[in-house]
């Protein structure tokens, strides 16, 4: 019979210093900073990157609660406390910015979440090294296309009087659609065009998570019969769900920032009831009509809003499935 001994073992201060990069010991940030001092400059760019452009601004959060005056800059505004929230939520516009921007993000997060994952599966089933590479390299290239480009391309396609779609739909007797200032048509014309152009780019990283895949698994289960179906939904599927959690998670933290560039260019008098969105009514208030406090006000909310859904999805995941980002 052996014995175990559970006398407990005494780690030397030495060995603690040595633990590794994540630990520095206890003779302070000093000694960690001597031994990897080369790994902090290579991070130095990225760390002065997300500190000038994502913290410094968040100075002028401020604003928001001030009444902003140019004269004395942005800390030197009367404090006006929550006047602009309360502005924003009793003004008659906030139900229809609500509604336009949780209607055009949540079907654009649903379709632009499933399209990727779906053609992932079908780009793995393709048998033969150059088939794939063709099919990944043609469904990746539009995410490389400008956003004006892609505006123009759908107004040379679905112009009510020259377009290319208008044409056929006419050639086989449908007419009178204006797909780019039908308010009933202006969502599905946003979310099939985004969902084109940045399908095959958010399909790489499960693509990846594919290339992971033990071999030997295939082989096992085609010796057992398994079809593709069943190979699909037993073994590749499965090995997506870790990563379709975590772009879940991170897509959460962005549900209500439809796209603004896009919904802008697209906009014109006859969609502007369902185009609408609160990052283009900010850029509207803020920029075009000088009412900076107003519109920092209204960013902060839909900031705020983001960010509990992040915070909510990423619990909600921790329980259900073990996978969150923290």
């Amino acid at each position: 019979m052996t014995l175990i001994d559970s006398t407990p073992v005494k780690v030397s201060r030495r060995a603690k210093a040595t633990a590794g990069p994540g630990v520095p010991g206890r003779r302070g940030l000093r000694r960690h900073f001597r031994r990897y001092w080369q790994l902090w400059v290579m991070a130095a760019p990225a760390i002065a990157f997300v500190a000038v452009f994502a913290y410094v601004p968040m100075y002028g959060i401020q604003l928001a609660f001030r009444e902003f005056d140019f004269s004395a800059g942005l800390t030197g505004g009367e404090w006006v406390g929550l006047k602009y929230f309360r502005q924003f939520f009793e003004s008659p516009q906030f139900w229809t910015l609500m509604r336009n921007t949780v209607v055009i993000s949540v079907t654009t997060l649903v379709v632009g979440f499933i399209a990727p994952i779906a053609l992932a599966l079908l780009v793995n089933q393709v048998i033969g090294p150059r088939r794939k590479k063709f099919l990944q390299t043609a469904t990746y290239l539009p995410h490389f296309i400008s956003i004006v480009v892609i505006v123009g391309m759908l107004q040379v396609f679905l112009s009510p009087s020259s377009g290319l779609i208008t044409r056929f739909l006419e050639g086989i007797g449908i007419t009178g659609v204006n797909f780019l200032g039908d308010t009933s048509a202006f969502v599905p014309v946003y979310v099939i065009s985004e969902v084109w152009q940045h399908c095959g780019w958010n399909s790489i990283i499960y693509l990846a998570a594919l290339a992971s895949v033990d071999t030997q698994l295939y082989e096992a289960a085609k010796i057992d019969g398994a079809g593709r179906l069943s190979i699909v939904r037993h073994i590749d599927f499965p090995a997506l769900v870790p990563t379709m959690i975590v772009l879940l998670i991170l897509n959460m933290g962005g549900v209500l920032n439809a796209g603004f560039e896009k919904i802008f260019l697209m906009q014109n008098p006859l969609n502007l009831g369902v185009s609408e969105v609160i990052s283009t009514y900010v850029y509207k208030i803020g920029i075009l009509s000088n009412q900076f406090s107003y519109a920092t006000a209204i960013g902060l909310f839909n900031t705020a809003i983001n960010f509990v859904f992040l915070v909510v999805t990423n619990q909600i995941a921790k329980r259900v499935s073990n996978t969150s980002l923290w």
